[in-house]
């Protein structure tokens, strides 16, 4: 049954909240990992678990958005939102079970680098979704968290071609070397989510600000 609430509703932008911080707990562990590589194949649990829960927090939103007439924001908007939240806890599993299926030999320095980006850039997320209750009021603080956002993407992208060029450089073992440009490029693939995010973000502030 529809629920013909006033569009102030703000449980929407809670549930956000509550996915992103899966996301940036995601990437804890994978700063973890990286850190001490030999837990990874322990660790791999506690992504899945985190993995179960973000679709969890995902599901509310879109059940919510079907029971819910009016929302305080697009319905296309919070839907692309509550997916691509969701998709970014995905593409961090995959970073994990990577580095456990291959048996990695040492971390790589660029992997490390594209870790702690990661790290910033979902603390990032955490803080921009914290501000969308009130669009009008948070509107160039909002603007300027999704600005951070882009310049740690365009960090990460410079970090990622030093480290294929590196890769090719230098790593002798084929096999190697194969895994390892796997591993940066899904690194690479989340850094590229995250402004993605921001940008959805920056969209809906251009339309209710």
């Amino acid at each position: 049954m529809f629920n013909f609430k006033h569009n102030n509703n703000s449980e929407f932008f809670d549930l956000f909240v509550d996915s992103a911080k899966f996301f940036y707990k995601c990437a804890v562990i994978m700063d973890e990992i990286m850190i001490e590589p030999s837990t990874a194949e322990k660790r791999v649990k506690e992504i899945i678990d985190l993995e179960h829960a973000a679709d969890n927090v995902n599901n509310s939103i879109i059940d919510k958005l079907n029971q819910t007439f009016i929302t305080p924001i697009d319905r296309e908007d919070i839907f692309a939102v509550a997916n691509g939240l969701d998709d970014g806890v995905d593409l961090l599993q995959g970073t994990v079970q990577r580095i456990v299926m291959y048996r990695t030999a040492e971390l790589k320095d660029g992997a490390i680098a594209m870790t702690k980006l990661l790290l910033q850039a979902t603390e990032q997320i955490i803080k921009a979704f914290s501000l969308l209750k009130d669009i009008k009021k948070n509107r160039e603080e909002l603007l300027a968290t999704t600005h951070r956002i882009g310049k740690l993407e365009s960090e990460g992208d410079k970090v990622y071609r030093n480290e294929v060029a590196s890769l090719f450089d230098n790593e002798k073992n084929p096999i190697e070397l194969i895994k390892w440009k796997d591993i940066i490029e899904n690194l690479e693939e989340t850094m590229d989510h995250c402004e993605d995010l921001s940008n959805m973000i920056r969209g809906v502030v251009m339309k209710y600000a």
